[in-house]
């Protein structure tokens, strides 16, 4: 409901405000009902919502068929003779595939702030705004109302912590905003691409989660390696043997290969070959346990 939303942002206890609830309401503020012309109505400049779920506006538009309008739309009237919506444009989007020629409207005398701040304030309450688009409607609301991320989040009955989280990814780059409103990834996904700083390194990230399918462990795992990549380790040089046999040859190759296996059971065995004069010398230091 935004009733209560309304007075919080500076909006008053108008009527509006009433009119601005989710659209499953059935009642509204009994004000003048108009008939006005589809065609002449655009959307709300200050809709946070950019995806349309077009089945959903086909079950409405059958709803609407079937039962009527059961709730007018909320528009301001604008420059020759056309108009904003304020509230309902999934309505207004359902009665154009219906293709009625005029919809039930009540008119509003709004400012621009007043206009956005219940268009951004009827979507927060809804859950099918994407984060992107919620994270938007945050921004919107602080720079509209010039207040602290603390102080949205008061109003809107969150903690700031979740504001903060919701408006850290508008710093991911666009393409990365784009996969989560598309659905390719997940929030936890985007929200995890914020530990890398460079801009490429996380477009390179998002690459790899779309290509490789990584669930949010994976892209954390592989983040902790970029941040901290593994120096490889230098193969210490084995001296070359001179002037011995091919016997000798053979058993060296022979304790080498041994070792190479004892490697790969997991332990970590450190060695060094010396020539000396008369003898060859190997020495062997394996760890009583496992690294």
């Amino acid at each position: 409901m935004l009733h209560p939303f309304s007075r919080l942002f500076g909006l008053g206890d108008k009527p509006e405000s009433e009119d601005n609830q989710e659209e499953d309401v059935e009642s509204y503020n009994p004000d003048e009902v108009i008939q006005v012309p589809v065609s002449r109505i655009y959307p709300n400049r200050y809709q946070p919502r950019t995806i349309f779920s077009a089945e959903k506006i086909a079950e409405l538009a059958q709803t609407i068929h079937t039962h009527g309008m059961i709730q007018p739309i909320v528009v301001r009237q604008s420059e020759e003779g056309n108009y904003e919506l304020i509230a309902g444009e999934r309505r207004w989007r359902a009665v154009q595939s219906l293709e009625w020629e005029t919809v039930p409207a009540i008119i509003r005398n709004m400012t621009d702030t007043q206009t956005a701040s219940v268009a951004l304030i009827e979507n927060l309450q809804r859950e099918e705004l994407s984060v992107i688009e919620e994270a938007t409607a945050y921004q919107k609301l602080i720079e509209m109302h010039e207040l602290t991320q603390e102080a949205l989040a008061q109003r809107l009955g969150k903690s700031q912590s979740t504001i903060a989280n919701k408006i850290r990814l508008l710093k991911l780059p666009e393409s990365v905003q784009q996969a989560v409103l598309d659905k390719k990834i997940t929030e936890r996904h985007a929200r995890a691409l914020i530990a890398l700083k460079e801009p490429e390194a996380i477009e390179n990230l998002l690459a790899e989660i779309l290509e490789e399918d990584l669930n949010v462990k994976q892209t954390e795992e592989r983040i902790v390696q970029m941040k901290n990549p593994k120096e490889p380790d230098t193969p210490k040089k084995k001296p070359k043997i001179k002037g011995i046999s091919k016997d000798m040859r053979i058993a060296m190759n022979t304790i080498r290969q041994s070792l190479d296996m004892v490697k790969e059971t997991g332990f970590e065995v450190e060695t060094d070959e010396e020539d000396y004069e008369d003898y060859y010398q190997v020495t062997i230091k394996i760890p009583k346990k496992k690294q």
